[in-house]
């Protein structure tokens, strides 16, 4: 029987074979400029620059205390392949699809189209080179060239700049059509904000090696009043409530939304600091993280460090295991702590409702479950209003150039809670928030007035510039919540904020100031030369060995 299903199977396979007509000289997987439709490629384009931005931020969180980095040491927290995905998909997804949408476009009068590949293919290098340093680029997508040389860090910057300027000139154009659109639904002033405002945060991070032009740079985009400035023109990928065919939640909501738990470690430095480090909880906590319990563990065999006396070498006051917040209910692990992992899935404290679309912290202190809270309708902060404000900041206070420091550091905590409480409010777990806030009399402009005020006399009791900027970028790595990648830049940057909860270990090794090159091109690409270390600096970061630890 099973001779007479194969000679069945071959027969049908010869007839459906010869009733199709089969260039096999195209590749039914490779996109070209004749069977590429430019709306499918755009839409799958916005959707790889999702996957990317979760990918560049997982790793940015880590290092920066703001989740869990579970690894003893630095130069075992990355190997070359656990960035294998990161490289691949920047590479072999989204550079090589925009540069063939882009050239479509302009055959096509789709300059709208091409306009949204450049900001996206400009954000995507720049990042490539702020988390290798020397990346491929001039070569990168030539398909007769399986062995691309590297580009300075410096020439790749420059040439992302050139192309949010042509992105800015497309949103200007007339065009035969509109895309869709993931991130701002056609509106192309936003587009244009969102270009200015990235061509802000490449200047800004360059500063130490071209301080000239960073401030020639940054002061024109401040007269051009072209830059990010309200909720509504921030950039975020918004997620769905789906949960399969396609699974379209937020990926943080996904992984630790189940009947099991799980999932990310939270970091009990970033929870103390917004729970206690003021001497009252920051009115965005309930948002930024969702308790399962709401008295923490007595039992060693669920949480180690309960029995544990802080390391010799953390600084007095320095926050261990649950800190000063022990009976809060807040769980998560220490910097650097590798050890292994008990059943706390249903104790952890997990990713709350903003922005991983998860649960508002009402103290319930009930488990996660597959489906709750906004259900993983969330999304991913990738330039939001309040940025631009921190960023500007840090540029008065550093460059000198236009505008009060003081003034946008108020600016800045201001959205970034209109920010988090729209959001919040938008989602099917407004409701929640608004009774938890009438039960308890809670009025939120008095909240966030008081942490203002807070915020401002530590800004003015500062002695100096260096400690002002630390109270401004303490206040961004914490408007950050969900975005690695400014915050990671931001610390190899500046340093700041000063003061990080340091390794358990007393010699951790030097902080990955760059990643290993990834093994699909270390490994594959004869003129690749991997590094000798992960404490080697990228083209922008001047700042001496052992600046940040």
């Amino acid at each position: 029987m099973l001779k007479y299903i194969k000679v069945f199977s071959l027969a049908i396979g010869l007839v459906l074979f010869n009733s199709c007509k089969l260039d096999l000289l195209d590749s039914p997987n490779a996109v070209t400029l004749s069977n590429a439709s430019p709306n499918f490629l755009l839409n799958r384009i916005q959707l790889d620059f999702a996957t990317f931005f979760n990918q560049a931020s997982d790793p940015g969180m880590r290092l920066t205390r703001m989740l869990n980095q579970g690894a003893a040491v630095y130069a075992n927290a990355y190997t070359p392949q656990n960035l294998d995905a990161l490289w691949t998909n920047g590479y072999a997804n989204i550079l090589t699809d925009a540069k063939t949408l882009i050239e479509l476009s302009e055959r096509a009068n789709l300059p709208v189209h091409a306009g949204i590949a450049r900001v996206i293919r400009a954000y995507v290098m720049a990042t490539m080179v702020d988390y290798f340093g020397e990346v491929p680029f001039s070569e990168a997508l030539d398909a007769n060239n399986f062995n691309p040389k590297t580009d300075s860090g410096e020439s790749i910057y420059q040439a992302a700049i050139a192309d949010l300027d042509r992105a800015i000139a497309n949103f200007g154009a007339n065009a035969a059509s509109v895309p869709t659109d993931y991130f701002f639904r056609g509106n192309r002033d936003s587009w244009i904000r969102a270009a200015n405002t990235i061509k802000l945060k490449l200047l800004l991070t360059s500063r130490l090696a071209n301080p000239s032009a960073a401030t020639a740079g940054i002061n024109a985009l401040i007269a051009g009043n072209q830059l990010i400035s309200t909720g509504a023109q921030s950039m975020a990928f918004r997620y769905s409530a789906n949960l399969a065919n396609p699974d379209s939640r937020h990926p943080r909501y996904a992984s630790q939304y189940s009947p099991t738990g799980g999932g990310d470690y939270q970091s009990n430095f970033y929870m103390w600091t917004l729970v206690e480090s003021k001497g009252f909880p920051d009115p965005r906590a309930r948002f930024y993280f969702y308790r399962q319990v709401i008295r923490n563990t007595r039992d060693v065999n669920e949480l180690r460090c309960i029995n544990n006396q802080a390391p010799a070498h953390y600084p007095a006051g320095m926050p261990y295991c649950f800190g000063t917040f022990a009976d809060l209910g807040y769980w998560g692990r220490d910097h650097l702590s590798n050890e292994g992992i008990p059943p706390d899935g249903l104790r952890r404290t997990a990713w709350g409702l903003y922005p991983a679309g998860g649960r508002f912290d009402d103290d319930r202190g009930q488990p996660v479950a597959l489906v709750a809270g906004a259900q993983g309708a969330g999304i991913h902060p990738i330039m939001m209003s309040s940025f631009t404000d921190f960023m500007l900041a840090e540029a008065a206070l550093t460059l000198r150039t236009t505008g009060n420091p003081r003034a946008l550091l108020e600016s800045a905590i201001r959205k970034s809670m209109a920010d988090v409480r729209s959001y919040a409010l938008s989602t099917i777990e407004g409701s929640v928030v608004t009774a938890f806030e009438a039960a308890r009399g809670i009025n939120w402009e008095n909240e966030v007035n008081r942490y203002v005020t807070r915020v401002l006399a530590l800004y003015d009791a500062a002695a100096n510039d260096d400690q002002r900027l630390d109270v401004v970028l303490r206040e961004y790595w914490i408007a950050l919540h969900g975005n690695g990648v400014e915050a990671y830049n931001m610390y190899r940057r500046t340093g700041k904020p000063g003061n990080m909860q340091p390794a358990l270990e007393v010699n951790p090794g030097g902080f990955i100031r760059s990643f290993f090159y990834p093994a699909v091109f270390a490994n594959r690409n004869s003129n690749a030369k991997q590094k000798n270390n992960v404490e080697t600096p990228v083209f922008w970061d001047k700042n001496p060995a052992g600046f940040v630890r």
